[in-house]
């Protein structure tokens, strides 16, 4: 902040910041001459107001030289002030020294009024939008989000998240002085934050936030599945219960896409185990199942539709369920769990596709060998859970499959007869021919 304070421009550094320290009263201070204070006062408003900043400047300058503790908003005005000055300036070193004095403005506002983290949550915005392409900056940008997460924590500006991670990636590449560890460090720093925020004021933006600075990390430092396994693998096994390790394993396994790793799955769980989610619940039984670890993901499935009240999620999740009981051949468990996602979300029409499924590869489960008609009309039943589908496809391959006429006549029976299908079906119809 050296170089600042010997550009700064009209604001008299070795005045204003001489003198008491001590935070103001709230209200107005006014100074021994309050006459000329309160014209200055009424001035710098009007030519603010009318957009005239020049101006504003200094008659907003005499308040800060002559009475620094009148009142917080000649800082919050002074901010805008002296940006609209910087927006302005055609010449690149006058701009810098207007932005310096804004830097400046929000100091002076913490010596005088305190409210150190609200400011700095503030200045450090600022700063970052005037310096990040200036490269003899970064360390100090690299120092003042730090300072503005510590004074902040969860309560850090959304807009300051992504900046933060840009100024960590930026520094590491330019100086070399950043490590490893640090930048990881600071990377884990932001996404608890976020992480926090997602729960507790979730919004689109934040998801978008995220995932740009998963693309600035892996932009930073070197991040692939090699990478996580032999740095946090061997972490993760000495201490297969630490939740911090375990959601800093994960991020980096989104980051770095190692989501399929054995590595990532075991911090999942762990994770999941202090802190219950849908999301990762669901994420764990998806590639528990892609594993063929069916046990593994009907628990976690199981578990996921207890983590929602969202009836499309449950929907969801009753869905994979029913689609695992499929493959392991378990029948009614499936159709139950295809008819419960349904209970949730009757546009889920894939279920019915599933039931259908079930029904036309029962044909040999559930023959008898007595009655072609009779043994047909499993395709008869399949045929109308593709229709409630809407699958045409699989609906003309039902429909080759039913009873021919022929044979209904020779079983002396006809079209639109009913037939309560037996097996594990237990289904009714009424007879078709194809």
């Amino acid at each position: 902040m050296g170089n600042m304070k010997s550009r700064l421009l009209g604001l008299g550094i070795a005045i204003i910041m001489a003198g008491n320290t001590a935070i103001a009263q709230t209200g107005w201070n006014w100074p021994d001459d309050k006459a000329t204070a309160e014209e200055k006062v009424a001035l710098y408003t009007d030519n603010f107001k009318t957009g005239n900043y020049r101006r504003a400047a200094d008659h907003l300058t005499y308040l800060i030289h002559n009475a620094p503790n009148l009142n917080k908003s000649i800082y919050i005005n002074g901010v805008r002030i002296y940006d609209g000055l910087a927006s302005e300036a055609a010449d690149p070193n006058q701009k810098k020294v207007f932005q310096d004095s804004v830097l400046l403005l929000y100091d002076m506002r913490v010596k005088y009024f305190g409210e150190e983290g609200y400011v700095i949550n503030r200045k450090v915005y600022d700063a970052y939008r005037y310096y990040k392409d200036d490269q003899t900056r970064f360390e100090e940008l690299y120092n003042l989000f730090k300072n503005a997460v510590e004074l902040n924590g969860r309560n850090i500006m959304d807009i300051n998240l992504l900046p933060y991670m840009d100024i960590v990636r930026k520094y590491k590449l330019s100086s070399g002085k950043l490590s490893d560890d640090q930048v990881l460090g600071a990377y884990e720093e932001i996404m608890d934050i976020l992480q926090y925020k997602k729960v507790n004021e979730p919004n689109e933006r934040l998801s978008i936030i995220e995932e740009s600075i998963n693309e600035l990390l892996v932009a930073t430092i070197t991040v692939d599945c090699d990478f996580v396994e032999t740095n946090l693998g061997p972490k993760l096994k000495s201490q297969p219960d630490d939740l911090k390790l375990a959601k800093n394993i994960l991020r980096l396994a989104f980051a770095g896409k190692c989501l399929d790793r054995d590595i990532s799955l075991d911090a999942a769980k762990v994770v999941q185990k202090h802190e219950p989610e849908f999301g990762l619940a669901k994420l764990i039984g998806q590639y528990c199942a892609a594993r063929e670890d069916y046990a593994c993901a009907i628990s976690y499935y199981e578990a996921s539709i207890d983590l929602t009240d969202d009836n499309t999620k449950k929907a969801d999740s009753y869905y994979s369920l029913a689609v695992i009981h499929t493959t392991q051949g378990r029948k009614v468990s499936a159709r139950d769990h295809a008819r419960k996602a349904l209970s949730f979300d009757p546009t889920k029409k894939e279920a019915y596709s599933l039931i259908g499924n079930l029904y036309y590869n029962s044909f040999n489960d559930c023959r008898r060998g007595e009655n072609p008609v009779h043994d047909r009309t499993v395709y008869i039943a399949a045929y109308e859970m593709y229709s409630r589908a809407g699958d045409q496809d699989a609906m003309r391959r039902a429909h080759e499959q039913f009873p021919s006429m022929e044979d209904i006549f020779t079983y002396n029976m006809q079209v639109g007869d009913p037939y309560r299908i037996g097996c594990w079906i237990n289904e009714d119809v009424r007879l078709d021919k194809r």
